[in-house]
């Protein structure tokens, strides 16, 4: 190595830039991973931690700009850990997501590979993000109370004035929110609010650590006014948030080709993307191919984002879930949108879930997994030992949509060496535009 000048072969899940120390002797040596570089550039960097087999650094000198490269839209990219891609262009975003997904099922599956690759499934690429949360910190030295993201690899918030990622209407609040913040007797003890923007209604939970004092409520009432939001309070856990001012408002989404309206809670897990999400029930459904005699299950159904309209289109639709308060939401939202003459929902611990459960459960035609990070692990196992038993009860197709393209690849390895599954079709969506989060979904098929 010369000049502490390396080339950028590759991105890593974190968007840093992947390149080799040179050896003495010219031969690729030690794994660096530097911030801020992109593949195909040379730069100069500055190290910041050095381990036996890898070193990390900053990039200091671009002396070879990569073609992908644009210049962020977000002032705040630098310091801001909210984005990690906005050097990127965006197409170059989906594209290397797309390579992190197929690596994954390659070298975690191991050896598993799609017959297909389907095409990235695009949404807006700014103001998307209509679930967020929110760092709220008083500080002294700046007399002020900051509102935002995290800095980068910090636990310090980082001073925004702005956000391109959050809705318009969002971001222009967030000074207007520092200085509400500032006034309020509890000033130093609100540590964080959630976002959650329904489709006419937009709501922040406030987690206040101690009740309101003399004059707040007048506060958040009067901000609520102008800014036309809903303050919900949140005293202690997720379970203890309540609305506050004003009543009467209910947040939903819409997926308007079903004719569904999903009423939610802003501390429910829904997808942040609400764009997107229309995008990926479209094409969920489309690939599961349902047809109007068929039995389905939903697991991991969550609040029913696919089990309603699974249920405009099948027989019979059972969610699973492994919480029985989710899964009575869950039934109130399918008799909101009248499709509970095809619907079940059932309580149980998937990430528990064995070969008896599945057989008790009864034949499925067709199966939609949409689990969190941690996958399906006991699931796909328990589909495994069903191939060896009962081959007659497995469904001839899953639609499995995942937030993480480990877990996909662990469980789709398991599925099609041992559950007797090919992987026919496998892509990503970009629900996390400027993010490294990887976002897939994959289709498999009896052999």
């Amino acid at each position: 190595m010369q000049d502490n000048i390396v080339e950028i072969k590759s991105l890593d899940m974190d968007a840093r830039g992947v390149g080799h120390i040179e050896n003495e002797d010219g031969s690729p040596g030690k794994v660096i991973f530097i911030e801020g570089a992109l593949p195909g550039e040379k730069v100069s960097f500055e190290l910041q931690r050095k381990k036996k087999n890898w070193e990390q650094g900053r990039m200091t000198v671009l002396h070879k700009e990569s073609s992908m490269r644009v210049k962020p839209k977000c002032e705040h990219f630098e310091i801001c850990g909210g984005c990690s891609m906005q050097h990127l262009e965006a197409s170059a975003q989906v594209a290397i997501k797309q390579r992190v997904l197929e690596d994954n099922l390659w070298h975690l599956g191991p050896r598993v590979k799609s017959d297909t690759m389907m095409r990235p499934m695009y949404g807006p690429t700014w103001g998307y993000r209509y679930r967020a949360r929110l760092s709220a910190r008083y500080v002294a030295k700046k007399g002020t109370v900051l509102v935002g993201f995290h800095e980068k690899k910090s636990v310090f918030v980082a001073d925004i004035q702005s956000c391109q990622i959050l809705p318009k209407h969002v971001s222009d609040m967030l000074m207007p929110l520092r200085a509400l913040i500032h006034s309020l007797a509890i000033f130093d003890k609100v540590p964080q609010l959630e976002l959650a923007v329904g489709e006419d209604n937009t709501v922040l939970v406030m987690r206040n650590m101690v009740p309101l004092g003399e004059g707040d409520e007048e506060k958040l009432k009067a901000f609520a006014d102008q800014y036309q939001i809903q303050w919900w309070l949140q005293p202690k856990g997720p379970d203890t948030a309540y609305p506050f001012y004003p009543a009467g408002k209910e947040l939903y989404y819409t997926l308007p080709e079903f004719g569904i309206k999903m009423p939610f809670k802003p501390t429910d897990f829904t997808q942040v993307n609400h764009h997107i999400n229309r995008v990926l029930v479209h094409k969920a459904l489309r690939l599961l191919d349902v047809q109007k005699d068929e039995r389905v299950a939903d697991l991991f159904c969550g609040l029913g984002n696919f089990t309603l309209p699974l249920a405009t289109q099948a027989r019979e639709v059972v969610g699973i879930e492994g919480s029985t308060a989710l899964t009575e939401r869950a039934l109130s939202n399918a008799k909101v949108n009248g499709v509970d003459g095809h619907t079940t929902f059932q309580c149980r611990n998937l990430f528990e879930i064995t070969k008896d459960d599945l057989v008790a459960l009864g034949k499925f035609d067709r199966m939609l997994i949409d689990p969190p990070r941690d996958g399906a692990a006991a699931l796909a196992a328990a589909l495994a030992e069903l191939k060896e038993s009962n081959p007659e009860m497995l469904p001839k197709r899953l639609v499995y949509v995942s937030c993480s393209p480990s877990t996909l690849a662990r469980d789709a390895g398991v599925l099609v060496h041992q559950a007797g599954y090919r992987l026919s079709q496998a892509g990503v969506m970009n629900m996390f535009p400027h993010t490294s989060h990887v976002e897939s979904m994959a289709v498999f098929d009896l052999a």
